[in-house]
């Protein structure tokens, strides 16, 4: 069994300690504020380094850009780190963009949460006589902000196709409201988010007769 994941940040040997940057010591990364800056005003940081941020390139590159724009082009966009739409490539697809459930929980509170999800048939696998409801789409609203959707999560084929499309709605605002108003194309595995009505804290069944 092969297993690469992840990347080392290899910090402890460039000289950083010279100019006082500080870094993780547990994992040589380094910490910045909203705007990549370290604890030394005039040395920043982008991507994979960066403590506590995702280990994507095209983060990196957009982080980047925004970073060059703000310092020499009059810009104050920062990147935005939590609408990150990504996908893991296994057999399976799995995406999301937006917050996990649990750190939903923590920064806004179970109770201004909303949880819709649903179990889902993909039309191509009904004649192979593949499993049904083992494909699984969940969206997480905050209750607080118009049932905006602030985390968007699919496992299914071709998962990162839909969660790349979703992301821009979401940057944009995406409501549970304005989902539900969007017609849905038949039968693709994204028309399920714009079909769901089963809350997770209603304990109803989310099993699905067919495609």
């Amino acid at each position: 069994v092969l297993l690469a994941i992840g990347r080392d940040a290899c910090t402890r040997n460039i000289g950083l300690q010279t100019i006082g940057v500080k870094i993780n010591e547990k994992n040589g990364k380094v910490p910045v504020n909203d705007e990549e800056q370290t604890n030394v005003p005039y040395v920043y940081a982008i991507g994979d380094i960066l403590d506590g941020k995702l280990e994507l390139t095209p983060v990196a590159i957009q982080a980047g850009r925004l970073l060059a724009q703000r310092l020499y082009g009059g810009s104050s966009r920062k990147c935005d780190y939590i609408n990150v739409p990504t996908t893991v490539f296994t057999p399976l697809e799995y995406g999301s963009c937006g917050f996990p459930e649990e750190k939903a929980i923590d920064e806004y509170g179970k109770q201004n949460l909303e949880v819709y999800h649903s179990l889902f048939w993909p039309l191509e696998w009904t004649v192979p006589g593949r499993d049904n409801n083992t494909c699984y789409a969940k969206i997480i609203c905050n209750k607080q902000d118009n049932n905006r959707v602030i985390g968007l999560h699919v496992l299914g084929p071709n998962a990162g196709e839909v969660t790349q499309g979703f992301a821009a709605a979401i940057k944009c605002g995406l409501t549970k409201e304005l989902l539900d108003e969007t017609i849905g194309i038949h039968p693709t595995c994204a028309e399920v988010f714009t079909t769901m009505d089963i809350t997770k804290s209603s304990g109803q069944d989310i099993t699905q007769k067919g495609c």
